[in-house]
């Protein structure tokens, strides 16, 4: 399956709450390279590259989230590969 990179922007009570690290153990689960960080603006960003069937199961779990977050809204932005992540932690 062919290899691709999305920028997930997650949108609700996202900080706080551990949803970044939600998000690290579900992207290292599902066997993806990325990041994930927190934005000024209350979102949590999320780069992710992998299959896109798995970026997709990735997408699902921050629809939900962990139990303490209220997510309302999640956008992807499907992009090329590039390679350049090798492991899935937080960027501050």
């Amino acid at each position: 399956m062919a290899q691709v990179r999305a920028h997930i922007i997650v949108q609700g009570v996202v900080q706080g709450v551990g949803y970044r690290f939600f998000a690290i153990r579900i992207g290292n689960e599902l066997g993806l390279s990325g990041y994930t960080r927190n934005l000024r603006n209350g979102d949590v960003e999320v780069e992710a590259e992998g299959e896109r069937g798995l970026i997709e199961e990735l997408v699902t779990e921050l629809r939900v989230g962990p139990r303490a977050a209220s997510v309302e809204n999640v956008f992807v932005e499907w992009k090329e590969f590039q390679g350049d992540l090798k492991s899935f932690d937080v960027k501050f």
